[in-house]
């Protein structure tokens, strides 16, 4: 009896225990291991596909640092420091919830050691102290996506802002749980300030300019990394009745971004890379190590040029990119004409590819003067046409002929003269008098100004020698001359 007593007791408490247990959480993991998933990474201006995931995942990423000479501009290189061999870098795209295990590799060729930092990362740094790699090594560190958004992510190696400067950086993509809206085209567009010791275009390779940085001086202000990365051929397209979405961030390291697509209007701007949505928008700005969402939909086919609309940035430091929108017309929206070449300049054109060739035929000594044509006929289009014309002929009572011009063959020193410094009140030409206002174009550099006026000396009737780097840098030369002369 005593025994059975026992066992009844016994019995009874652990119902008791069992009646006092915690209840299980419906939404606890499982035990069972989550799925191992291998990140897909894409180079700008591509995208990555949605994760479509119901549940969170563990998320290897590997990403790898090379630095690497690259075009900055026709003509012009640079060496980059990249992740994963593109500025920005490779574009990424987890789920909220996921733990990712990040991989960060440092190419054996590199000179520097890397590290990096993204905004995405809850923890001291954002991975910055878990992931310095020297080259050759590579390192490991895990971290979970609690928050969704849009992130830049960057080397924070010292000097950070030369690191950043030299092209390191990207964006990390959290997906909220649900994913985002479907819609038909995605593209990744970054815009970086960058630092060179030669002057906007001049050709060569160039390299960083310290100074500069500090005194956020930039030479260049582009998207993905190089002047017409994302004009001509290589434009971004979409069709009309096509929603389309930009994810945009801004490396920096210096310079705000007022982010504008001529022509459209953002139908939804997720801002700073938040959940909060603004409709109907215009510009937004984007601050050095920010981004946005921005979401329209294409209903008039067209070139749209997207720009920082601190404007002297887009058409004299090169942050300027094209969508270039087809389908049919709708008059009732718009019934203005195609933009053309005057207002995009010379990105309007496919490339650039005569300016390259003459640059190298330059430097290896062999440059011909049919090659000078071609190069300032492709420059000229994009810097003069829009007041001298596509044929030379001027805008008569306003701006003089180039055409058989007596003024512009007469005086060759003159003529470079008047490119570098400008020209304003009367001049006349084959008779006619003009009066007017030429701005100077001291920003062209001194290949540009001799290809541009061997072009026009040779054109629309034309005939005259090839003019040289070497005439216009005397002409330059004399002016800064008298400058310090006058100054005393």
């Amino acid at each position: 009896m005593r025994f059975i007593k026992a066992v009844l007791s016994c019995t009874l408490l652990v119902g008791m225990s069992v009646a006092h247990a915690a209840p299980k959480d419906p939404g606890a993991q499982s035990a069972s291991p989550i799925p191992v998933i291998q990140a897909v990474l894409t180079s700008p201006p591509w995208v990555p596909p949605p994760t479509q995931r119901k549940q969170p995942a563990k998320v290897v990423v590997e990403l790898e640092v090379i630095e690497k000479e690259m075009p900055i501009s026709e003509g012009v290189s640079y060496t980059f420091w990249t992740f994963g061999g593109t500025v920005p870098g490779s574009f990424i795209r987890v789920r909220q919830g996921d733990t990712v295990e990040f991989h960060l590799k440092n190419h054996p060729s590199s000179k520097m050691p890397h590290n990096i930092d993204l905004h995405g990362v809850t923890g001291p740094g954002g991975g910055a102290a878990s992931s310095f790699t020297a080259p050759g090594h590579q390192s490991r560190f895990t971290f979970k996506a609690l928050n969704e958004g849009i992130y830049v992510y960057h080397c924070a190696t010292a000097p950070v802002g030369m690191h950043v400067a030299n092209g390191m950086y990207g964006l990390i993509l959290v997906e909220p749980p649900q994913g985002l809206p479907k819609v038909d085209k995605e593209y990744y567009v970054m815009q970086g300030d960058f630092y060179t010791t030669g002057k906007y275009r001049e050709k060569g390779l160039q390299p960083f300019d310290m100074e500069k940085a500090i005194d956020e001086k930039a030479t260049y202000v582009l998207f993905n990394g190089a002047e017409g990365a994302l004009t001509g051929e290589k434009a971004i397209t979409a069709k009309v009745g096509e929603t389309v979405r930009l994810y945009v961030g801004n490396g920096g390291p210096n310079l705000v971004s007022s982010f504008h697509v001529i022509g459209a209007i953002f139908d939804e701007v997720r801002y700073e890379g938040g959940t909060n949505v603004q409709k109907n928008v215009q510009t937004t700005l984007i601050p050095a190590g920010g981004a946005a969402v921005v979401t329209f939909k294409a209903k008039v086919p067209g070139s749209y040029v997207l720009v920082d609309h601190s404007l002297t940035r887009a058409f004299n430091k090169g942050a300027l990119a094209i969508l270039k929108i087809n389908g049919e017309e709708d008059k009732s929206i718009y019934s203005g004409k195609e933009v053309d070449e005057v207002y995009l300049g010379d990105r309007a054109q496919p490339s650039l590819a005569a300016v390259t060739t003459a640059t190298q035929a330059a430097a290896a000594g062999t440059l011909t003067k049919d090659e000078q044509i071609k190069a300032g006929q492709q420059l000229f289009a994009g810097t003069c046409s829009v007041c001298h014309q596509g044929n030379g002929a001027g805008l008569p009572g306003i701006f003089p002929p180039l055409a058989k011009s007596d003024f512009l063959l007469g005086d060759l020193r003159r003529t470079i003269g008047v490119v570098l410094n400008g020209m304003s009140g009367k001049v006349t030409v084959n008779g006619t008098e003009y009066n007017s206002v030429m701005p100077p174009m001291n920003q062209l550099n001194d290949d540009e100004v001799a290809n541009i006026l061997t072009y026009v000396t040779n054109s629309w009737g034309n005939t005259g020698n090839p003019v040289s780097a070497a005439d216009v840098k005397k002409v330059r030369a004399a002016k800064g001359v008298a400058k310090a002369e006058s100054a005393h």
